[in-house]
């Protein structure tokens, strides 16, 4: 079998290197951290888009599909709770809005269960999405909290004792966006690759120079050592550093980077209550930017907030240039990348984004730091940053670059890289992505696995946890 070279332990690399090795590709993926999937935070499916009102009708549909296939590829990654859409009552668009889009994806999300049963995996899709007027509210706010919430109304529970009613437009939106964790992720692929014999692992590894003759020939740095190895295939999977590849191969290209962060919290509070994710939209980069609350047991929470004070920064989205495709981040954000963050400024930016948070859920002011941040720089192909779908280029002949935006665009991604193994002839067959691959972790492993990751990334054990509602995914909806 062809020798293939994967640079970058990420999402889309470890995944790639997963489908091909078990095709039985010798595969050698380079990654220079010391464990894998090392990006920017993700927390849940993008199942329909429901958090980026600025985005396309076909992009949200895309986004449907290529969330069903990812939960079907990595199904211990799942978190089965539901997400809260709710419209602050300071915004000038309106609940309504969003329900032609809504019914759009209802019968999309149906005509995927048409066509494969397989892919009903987000509930049945007559209970895709949910309205909760105020009366609903107020009556539910009248019920007992439920410890293991088993339908729509009991995850709303939660969310109707501790909303602020008046901060926000009705009805509120219950969707079938499921959860993903991270650290879930990191501990089953890792389990996984080291039962593939094709896979050789090099972590710690620095791609330095990269040449094309008969074959690629790469050249790497790992623990002071310079290796150079020679590969048929390149798959450059380097996140937000795949324009330095680029620039040692010498192909044009056109992105963005943007730095991002996300806010571990806790709430003693909420320590015993099952909460789905609740986002309130917002005006990306005002002080009303989007808010996004995402539970954890315990009483952990992940938080965004899209204002320049928390989530984004005022420098931290910077493009390609004609001298370099490598966009240059300022060397604040590579300190914060590679080494770490002052104390102060997670302090500092965790305290606003839970102020953020508690002007709809006055509850959660009392909300303190749980650790240092998620964090990551993300690409962005092209000139858009809205872009929310992406998958994979070939800018020259056995080169692949991989472009995703949102994890979920993965599966799609691999299927685009092995038709261009094909018809390259590298590969005799157009192999599809076998969804069973990934079930033959034991849940034992994986959850073992993942406490050791947030030790290790000295984040707390429970962010590696599935929520204690862990269910058929038809039962949230019946």
């Amino acid at each position: 079998m062809s020798s293939i070279a994967i640079i970058g332990g990420g999402v889309a690399g470890v995944t790639t290197a997963l489908h091909l090795g078990s095709l039985g590709f010798n595969v050698t993926l380079f990654e220079r951290e010391r464990s894998l999937i090392n990006g920017p935070p993700f927390c849940h499916l993008h199942a329909g888009g429901n958090l980026y009102r600025e985005i396309s009708d076909e992009q949200c549909i895309k986004l449907l599909k290529q969330s069903i296939d990812f939960a079907k590829f990595y199904p211990f990654v799942v978190d089965y709770r539901p997400t809260v859409i709710a419209i602050p009552a300071t915004d000038p668009s309106s609940p309504k809005k969003l329900l032609g889009r809504l019914e759009l994806l209802k019968t999309a999300y149906q005509k995927l269960i048409d066509d494969d049963p397989s892919n009903e995996c987000l509930g049945e899709s007559q209970y895709y999405y949910r309205c909760y007027t105020l009366e609903d509210i107020k009556q539910l706010k009248q019920q007992e909290i439920v410890a293991k919430p088993q339908n729509q109304d009991e995850w709303m529970i939660p969310v109707a004792h501790n909303l602020d009613m008046q901060k926000v437009q009705f009805p509120l939106i219950m969707v079938s966006e499921y959860g993903l964790n991270l650290f879930r992720l990191a501990s089953g692929v890792k389990l996984a690759i080291e039962k593939i014999p094709t896979i050789k692992l090099s972590l710690g590894s620095s791609v330095t120079d990269i040449e094309r003759s008969d074959s690629w020939e790469v050249s790497s740095l790992c623990d002071g050592v310079y290796h150079k190895d020679n590969f048929e295939y390149i798959i450059n999977a380097a996140g937000f550093r795949t324009g330095k590849i680029d620039d040692m191969i010498g192909v044009p290209c056109k992105k963005m980077v943007e730095f991002k962060s996300a806010y571990v919290t806790h709430c003693e509070k909420y320590t015993d209550l099952q909460f789905p994710e609740i986002i309130f939209h917002g005006e990306r980069g005002t002080p009303r930017g989007m808010g996004q609350f995402t539970p954890y047991p315990n009483g952990y929470f992940q938080l965004h907030g899209m204002t320049n004070d928390i989530t984004l920064y005022p420098d931290g989205l910077v493009a390609s240039t004609s001298l370099s495709c490598q966009p240059k981040l300022h060397q604040n954000f590579i300190e914060k990348i590679e080494k770490a963050w002052s104390p102060k400024e997670v302090e500092e930016r965790s305290s606003r984004a839970i102020a953020h948070l508690s002007q709809f859920l006055p509850n959660f002011k009392d909300a303190k730091v749980g650790s240092k941040p998620l964090f990551g720089a993300q690409q962005i192909t092209g000139d858009d940053p809205t872009l929310r779908v992406a998958e994979v280029s070939f800018p020259t002949a056995y080169y692949a670059r991989c472009e995703i935006v949102k994890v979920s665009s993965v599966i799609d991604m691999v299927e685009s890289i092995g038709q261009e193994l094909y018809r390259l002839h590298l590969s005799k067959s157009i192999s599809k992505v076998d969804f069973d691959l990934m079930r033959e972790i034991k849940e034992s492993e994986i959850a073992a696995e993942a406490k050791v990751i947030c030790r290790q990334r000295e984040y707390p054990e429970d962010l590696g946890e599935r929520g204690r509602a862990e269910i058929n995914p038809k039962t949230i909806s019946a």
